[in-house]
């Protein structure tokens, strides 16, 4: 019996349709003098985004690097929630990178705030590292993918913009907020200097992610992610994926977040746990049972065909995608309650 594969949105397999288009995409060499499709998708992304413009990375760590890189100075400090991706899934590398030191900042359920920002900004001193720039993560891959509002992004902004800090935004699942609130994705971009999107997880690429910015810094990005190895070839190839899916797989975003609202649901029957509720496609499962522990759960729920991961001693989460539809995802709560029966 094929798994139901609940790890995460970067699981899924390219559709026939999909496959199609990368076979028949028109391709350049984008290190020497551009790749047509890979183009393409840079100038409407950077249009989706309401920015100058974009560059097409191999993975969202990459563009995020980038990001800060062109954003910071070494010996400074990037101010960032204290459970970002930057902070915990990137292997240090604002530290090892760019010599920037990251300043995490804790906050109530994953979301910073301008007034936690505030907060955190030191007095100028000659004793203490001088803030450098502002991250900010959305959706909240950590805190269950938890959406923060433009309301809320403004007041993040204010507070960097009267403190001269220029702000990047972790953007990977940035369309999922976008589908979530309701609103253009360009409205939750407003007031970031850098924006990463993903193309490799709810929108179903096989690899691929954009760092957007202002027109001046294409030069800078394009050196930076160079000499981090990502100037590819015939890169349309995957650019040609990604165009297929911003035609065909953004506007079903919704159905991830109706499936995910649908486990919740049905997990909550289960005396043995309670599920986070979900505001977009990850659903965070708290084990309340003393004897239950995330490592021994995850493992009996793998033999019984659900995938799922650890995310802390006591906690799993469960990500839906375009690959498990709603049969799937019941099958998926009917495995969690016999397994904790």
């Amino acid at each position: 019996m094929t798994p139901i594969d609940l790890r995460s949105d970067t699981v899924t397999r390219p559709s026939a349709a999909m496959r199609r288009a990368m076979a028949e995409a028109e391709v350049g060499d984008d290190v020497l003098d551009r790749d047509p499709t890979t183009r393409r998708l840079e100038a409407r992304v950077a249009e989706l985004l309401g920015m100058d413009e974009a560059l097409f990375f191999p993975s969202g760590t990459q563009a995020n690097q980038t990001g800060i890189a062109l954003l910071t100075r070494p010996g400074t400090e990037l101010l960032v929630e204290g459970d970002a991706h930057l902070v915990h899934y990137e292997l240090a590398g604002v530290a090892a990178n760019w010599g920037v030191q990251i300043r995490p900042i804790a906050t109530p359920e994953g979301l910073l705030s301008g007034a936690l920002l505030r907060g955190a900004l030191r007095p100028a001193s000659p004793h203490v590292p001088r803030a450098g720039a502002v991250a900010v993560e959305n959706t909240h891959n950590a805190a269950g993918g938890k959406v923060m509002t433009p309301e809320v992004m403004t007041g993040i902004v204010a507070v960097a913009s009267a403190a001269g800090l220029p702000l990047h935004l972790d953007g990977a699942r940035l369309w999922n907020a976008a589908t979530a609130l309701g609103v253009p994705v360009s409205r939750l971009a407003t007031g970031a200097a850098t924006v990463m999107v993903s193309f490799s997880k709810g929108l179903g690429c096989p690899v691929g992610s954009c760092l957007a910015f202002r027109a001046a810094e294409r030069p800078r990005a394009w050196e930076i992610r160079k000499r981090l190895g990502g100037g590819m070839r015939q890169s349309g190839i995957l650019a040609a994926a990604a165009l297929w899916a911003l035609d065909h797989n953004l506007a079903r975003l919704q159905d991830d977040h109706a499936h995910a609202r649908l486990l919740a649901d049905l997990l909550a029957d289960c005396a043995a746990l309670r599920p986070v509720p979900p505001e977009s496609n990850i659903v965070m499962v708290d084990l309340v049972r003393e004897r239950d522990t995330a490592e021994v759960v995850v493992a009996q729920l793998a033999q019984a065909g659900l995938l799922v991961v650890p995310f802390g001693p006591r906690r799993f989460r469960a990500v839906t995608h375009l690959d498990v539809g709603r049969e799937g995802i019941e099958q998926a709560a009917q495995i969690v309650a016999r397994a904790l029966a």
